[in-house]
């Protein structure tokens, strides 16, 4: 088998990770990488060196034998101009999320990736995390019965909600809760959603970027069954990059209590304090390990393009899982519950002005 050339748009923190993956894959021939902080740039291009580096992602869009491109750029703006210039090259699309700011957006690139004939997937990690498929298979496998209720309470550290915030003027539901919406809509297949209410909570980071500390979400399923998901993005400082997740899936036979608050390892030093290794959402080098969805997942993806598999996020459902959010900050603004799906009116209303 031919290996698959590769770029990544983008080697911040998770496109870093993106970068070292691909360069240590057999499946991989040339890397190439686009960074427009020069400095950066030469970090990673040390550590994973490429066939070219540059600060200008069209000179990695300009090569005739590129296959596919992990875009992992931000702000989040520039995820649907990006995408969408990939796409039309013909270059099979990994995008970390969201898929776009507007659901016309979306559409586009679903479209579009469709009319090309390219793989297009979203960047959903923890569905690659181990006890989030486990929850996964004990529906799928009906050991627990048909579900009733999911609960799923994510907290990250407010140093972390800083920086995210600080890229660009989205709620939790978008930034935060969007991976938990993604995994019980998946989770919870063929299920959909038809009805959502939401509602902020508001602290610290009203005065800082005019947004909630926490928001909580609940979403009805044309199955019967309820989600509960609350995000919140102000904990305390502590272990800079720390994200929490509790789960609990009742159902008919059985339940699910999954705990994935990462207490498991405690680093406890007198000069640093205490540190809960392992506990960010991407995952983390450990070593010769990685410890974390997000290698996985970027296997996956080349995998997927180098045997021509199936993606496991669907371009479709990231939309779905958009137009959720986009009704929890209407449903939060409104004060009322958000029928599903959206009307025109609905839709630009929650979109980003």
């Amino acid at each position: 088998m031919k290996p698959i050339n590769v770029g990544i748009i983008g080697t911040g923190w998770c496109g870093g990770i993106r970068a070292t993956t691909c360069a240590a894959n057999p499946l991989v021939g040339d890397l190439h990488i686009a960074e427009i902080n020069p400095d950066r740039l030469e970090e990673v291009k040390a550590e994973t060196n490429p066939a070219s580096a540059t600060t200008d992602y069209n000179d990695i869009l300009g090569l005739s034998d590129l296959d596919a491109v992990f875009i992992s750029a931000t702000p989040e703006t520039v995820h649907y101009p990006m995408a969408k210039a990939c796409l039309q090259a013909g270059k099979h699309v990994f995008l970390e999320k969201p898929i776009s700011l507007t659901l016309t957006e979306a559409d586009d690139l679903v479209d579009l990736a469709a009319a090309k004939g390219v793989k297009f997937t979203i960047g959903y990690s923890q569905r690659f995390n181990p006890k989030f498929a486990y929850v996964k298979q004990c529906i799928d496998d009906g050991s627990i019965g048909s579900p009733v209720s999911a609960l799923v309470s994510r907290h990250i550290t407010r140093g972390l909600g800083e920086k995210i915030s600080g890229r660009i003027s989205l709620s939790p539901a978008a930034m935060e809760a969007t991976h938990d919406i993604d995994f019980v809509l998946w989770a919870l297949l063929p299920a959909k959603p038809i009805r959502v209410y939401s509602q902020n909570a508001y602290g610290i980071m009203k005065d800082k970027a005019g947004l909630p500390d926490t928001q909580y979400l609940i979403v009805t399923l044309d199955s019967g069954a309820v989600v509960s998901i609350g995000a919140g993005w102000t904990m305390p400082r502590g272990y800079p990059n720390y994200s929490g997740t509790w789960i609990e899936v009742v159902g008919t036979e059985g339940m699910l209590v999954v705990d994935d608050t990462h207490r498991d390892v405690i680093h406890n030093t007198v000069k640093n304090g205490i540190h809960l290794p392992m506990s960010t959402m991407p995952g983390e080098f450990v070593d010769h390990v990685f410890a974390g969805p997000m290698y996985q997942e970027t296997i996956h993806f080349l995998e997927s393009v180098a045997h021509d598999r199936p993606v496991m996020v669907t371009p479709e459902h990231a939309r779905q899982v958009m137009e959720v959010y986009m009704a929890a900050d209407l449903s939060a603004d409104r004060n009322e519950p958000v029928t599903l799906p959206m009307n025109d009116r609905e839709i630009e209303l929650a979109s980003p002005v």
